[in-house]
């Protein structure tokens, strides 16, 4: 089960240095009640067929947008105890890790001289 990241206020400096930033960006600035007020919804500004894309792209939490390149297969494979927890151990995108040292590996070698 995931937990859920737990919430970091910040500090009453970093708080001060955001609003700083936010006064000193005349392009985006804070919105006042007004501007609350005067906000439609989305599917009130824009077009159906805009806002029906729109929708079309929204996707659950976790779940993956389109791969930009070719998906890589889900497969099952057993590799020693030893290897696993080594690249376990480097941090996250381990599995990624494996991928490239294969795909390493296999530019300098064939598959074909494992069956001999």
């Amino acid at each position: 089960m995931k937990t859920k990241p737990k919430l970091i206020l910040p500090t009453e400096a970093e708080d001060a240095q955001i609003n700083a930033g936010i006064a000193a960006d005349p392009g985006n600035p804070e919105w006042s009640a007004t501007d609350f007020q005067r906000a439609r919804p989305a599917k009130e500004f824009f077009g159906a067929a805009t806002f029906e894309g729109m929708v079309s792209l929204k996707r659950k939490p976790g779940e993956r947008g389109p791969q930009k390149s070719a998906v890589k297969e889900r497969i099952t494979i057993r590799l020693s105890p030893d290897i696993v927890s080594r690249f376990r151990a480097s941090g996250p995108g381990w599995q990624a890790r494996i991928d490239e040292a294969l795909a390493d590996w296999l530019s300098a070698h064939s598959p074909d001289e494992l069956s001999a």
